[in-house]
């Protein structure tokens, strides 16, 4: 989407883009159905051959992959076209790093049903639906777990370096609203003296332990079915993981579950928070400012909260000092309380 230049005169193409932006969400929803970055990754160049192998027509194949190359997903020479390094990583479905599946949660009409409704929840201050993502098991959490996976393995891999998981410490780990299991299925595999206490739904842990099984963990991997705020962790914790949960609640509840999540540290324990973390002007940097959108679309009163406003509530909550970590080349921030 362009941005308006400085001195220049009026003009509605941002306005006319906005509108429709939704055109962007259908084009990759096309082109990941009818595998077409896998097509071109797997040397198809032409719109004749790419819609050969997609069983599409040549023309709707230009025109479609004419419209990806606008926007960045795809180029274009000589009418061949090629994949960007970021659509070769993430949307070839040959790639590790794939992450097609995510868009069956991004797309859910539970998600995209709070935004149709964002005039009523700007005037409530909250969503307008009865039924949303904070209520008790709710499908699409299993949805996310197995969609959005492959996106957090760089981000796991790069907060298990953070944290030093290869030095072998002995560490008990809690994590909560744990979800895929990503995060703490990394720390255990990069450290064999890591145990891990996982905390979710039933049907969410289902997917977590299959994770566990694959990266070879699940004699260390034990879990808590049950809600976070609900549910005994035990104690003597070293570490807690706390990822992107916070952003779905209100700041007193984030910090009634802080205290439960401190007083089950042990001494030095850490509480390790990963989280999309605006600036203080908050509408910087573009994903983690607009993010706030998304709570405020599909929670009651959740928020993108600052690392002035995280300190404060780990600091209510009984923690005497927090650290923030970029976590680079991700676009999650680490914010790490310490008991």
């Amino acid at each position: 989407m362009s941005a308006p230049t400085i001195g220049a005169p009026p003009s509605p193409q941002l306005f006319f883009e906005t509108a429709n932006a939704f055109q962007r969400t259908e084009a990759l929803k096309a082109a990941i159905e009818l595998e077409l970055f896998t097509a071109i990754a797997e040397g198809k160049q032409t719109a004749e051959d790419i819609g050969a192998r997609c069983k599409a027509s040549p023309r709707g194949t230009r025109i479609l992959c004419d419209f990806l190359v606008v926007h960045g997903l795809l180029t274009k020479q000589a009418n061949r076209y090629a994949l960007t390094p970021d659509s070769a990583m993430f949307l070839d479905k040959h790639s590790k790093a794939y992450i097609g599946g995510g868009l069956q949660f991004l797309l859910l009409p539970s998600v995209i049903e709070g935004h149709k409704q964002l005039t009523e929840a700007v005037r409530k201050g909250g969503t307008a639906l009865d039924q949303h993502g904070l209520t008790p098991e709710h499908p699409m959490w299993v949805e996310f777990a197995r969609g959005m996976s492959p996106l957090m393995a760089m981000p796991a891999e790069m907060l298990a370096k953070l944290l030093k998981a290869s030095e072998g410490a002995k560490w008990k780990v809690l994590s909560l609203a744990a979800g895929h299991g990503l995060y703490e299925v990394t720390l255990a595999r990069h450290n064999r003296n890591a145990e891990v206490w996982a905390v979710d739904w039933a049907n969410v842990l289902r997917v977590a332990k299959e994770n566990a099984a694959g990266a070879g963990v699940t004699d260390r991997y034990h879990t808590i079915p049950g809600s976070a705020f609900d549910v005994e962790y035990g104690d003597g914790y070293d570490l807690a993981l706390v990822v992107n949960f916070l952003h779905h609640f209100d700041q007193p509840t984030c910090e009634a579950l802080l205290r439960k999540v401190q007083t089950s540290l042990k001494p030095d324990g850490r509480a390790v928070i990963v989280e999309f973390v605006p600036n203080d002007d908050r509408v910087s940097p573009p994903l983690a400012a607009s993010f706030s959108l998304i709570m405020l679309a599909g929670t009651p009163a959740g928020d993108a909260y600052t690392f002035k406003e995280l300190q404060r509530m780990l600091s209510n909550s009984g923690f005497r000092s927090s650290e923030l970590h970029p976590l680079p080349p991700t676009f999650f921030n680490v914010v790490i309380g310490i008991k």
